[in-house]
Formats: C-alpha cells, structure tokens, sequence
C-alpha cells in the first residue's frame, strides 16, 4: 500500500473554523450525532440543571437530549445552546472563552480536587481533554487521570469505591455495539455502587488521534492502517514521519496536539462525550 506523504508543513498551517454556537429554536430539525437520531424540536426544558431538548421524529416518536455538542444542522456540526442568550449585553462584554467554549471567568482560582475523577484511556487521551477542557476542569475541581487500558476497568472501579460525592466518568476508545470495550462497561456498570455514581461513554475511533478534526491537519481524512499493522506507527509512517521508536511516536502526538486550539478542532463525537461526563460529575 502507498501512503500519501503528509509533511510537517500542513500541520503548522491548519485550516480552521469555528464549531457555530446555534440557539434552539421550536420546529429546528436536528441529527443527535451518537444515536443518529433525527427529530424536530417540540419543546425544551431545564431538568437537573441542564436543558434538555425533545426531538420528535416523522413517526411521531419523540426523545430527549441534553442541549450542547453532538448534533447535526442541515448536516453541519452544532453546539445548540439554549433559546435565548442571558442578556446582549452581558455577551458582548464576555472577557474571553476558554478552549472548550466556555466563558472564561476573570481573577477564578482552581477548586481542590474534589473526590470524583475522569478516567481516560491512556496519556494522549488526557493530554487533550487537558488541553481543551483544563481550564475548565480547575475551576470544577475536576482530575483527569489515565488508565493505560480498560482490560481490568472492573476492578479498578471497585477500587476506587463510587458513590454519592465520589462520581467517576470513563471516557472509552472504539466503544462500539458487540466490541470487547461494551461488555466490559457492561460489567462495570452492573457491579454494586456503579448505579447513578458511574458513566461510562466513548467515541468510535480506535485511538483518540482520530477524534482531531482531518481538514485541521491539512487532510481530506485520517489514512488508513493496513489490518496487523500497530495503528500510530502507521500513521505517522503515511505523514512521513519517524516512527520506529516510542520517542517517535511521542513526539508524533505532540505536533498533531499542537495542532489542536480549541473545541472546534475536535470531532462532534468526542466533544459531546467529554462534555456528557463534566456535566454528570458536576450537577449536584
């Protein structure tokens, strides 16, 4: 198989744009990215302290989302945000956003880590939530902690003792239907404790490099690995990049994070995971 050979020229040029920042609006016909359900809007309404939106189908069927990332409009990515700004002027006197869109809040100092926890994968994957969510994870008092692999995630759980003010949010590679990787969060979440204390939720991609958005690399999409063949190595091998070592790949990952300057880089797959779990470890 040849590989296209992607310098290191496109990556320190990305193309970018902006994840637009929509107000629901009643009749609005939406695609949830991660069930692939497509609905308009019927109502919506602030339960738990989130907003929730209805989305009824042409059946007639209807179901219920939490406003944010995730969805689809007229097929482009979305972050649906509540029906109407808090005030016009309050919004053009906003003193910045973090990278992951928030409002970023002048003089906040971090919180002391509170006993919850997200639990991701492995170091590359805590290394971007950190980059985009960090700020705000600081201010929550929120840790990101790596697995390093989720074969013995059962015991881990039941070492770590979830309950009510101790959520744990697991943040899952390639969590598919029938995959190894949905039987075993099968198993954790039937485990005593996990009920309500636990969530576990994932995206497609078989590691988390390919949650960066390909037109951010300056690529039409991620190529892709000969079946046998170790995944990283093969891609940084069709970049043309060294790849022979551990180093190699390290700092492999480095320059595509560089690449990455907020949420807008990243995959409405991932964006609406990562903030599925703040929420869930931060409503009361």
């Amino acid at each position: 198989m040849q590989y296209q050979n992607w310098g290191p020229q496109e990556i320190s040029a990305p193309a970018r744009s902006e994840l637009p920042e929509v107000p629901v609006e009643r009749g609005m016909v939406l695609e949830d990215v991660q069930s692939g359900w497509v609905g308009a809007v019927t109502r919506v309404e602030k339960s738990g302290g989130m907003h929730v939106v209805a989305l009824e189908d042409r059946r007639g069927k209807s179901r219920s989302f939490r406003l944010g990332f995730g969805f689809l409009l007229e097929g482009r990515p979305i972050r649906l945000m509540p029906p109407a700004p808090r005030q016009a002027a309050a919004a053009a006197s906003t003193p910045g956003r973090t990278a992951s869109g928030s409002v970023r809040v002048a003089g906040q100092r971090a919180q002391i880590a509170k006993a919850s926890r997200i639990w991701v994968e492995g170091k590359h994957d805590a290394e971007l939530v950190e980059k985009v969510w960090g700020d705000d994870l600081r201010v929550e008092g929120i840790v990101v902690e790596p697995l390093h692999g989720i074969d013995d995630l059962a015991s881990a759980v039941a070492d770590f003792g979830p309950g009510p003010g101790r959520r744990l949010g697991v943040l899952v590679d390639h969590l598919v239907p029938d995959s190894k990787e949905s039987r075993i969060a099968d198993t954790v979440m039937a485990s005593p404790g996990a009920a309500g204390n636990v969530l576990i939720v994932g995206h497609p991609y078989v590691d988390v490099w390919q949650a960066i958005r390909p037109a951010v690399l300056g690529i039409d999409q991620w190529p892709v690995v000969p079946r046998g063949q170790d995944w990283k190595t093969g891609i940084l091998a069709a970049f043309g990049w060294p790849h022979a070592t551990k180093e190699d790949i390290g700092l492999g990952w480095q320059k595509l994070l560089g690449a990455v300057r907020s949420y807008a880089d990243l995959e409405a797959s991932l964006l609406g995971r990562v903030e599925e779990v703040i929420d869930f470890l931060t409503v009361p």
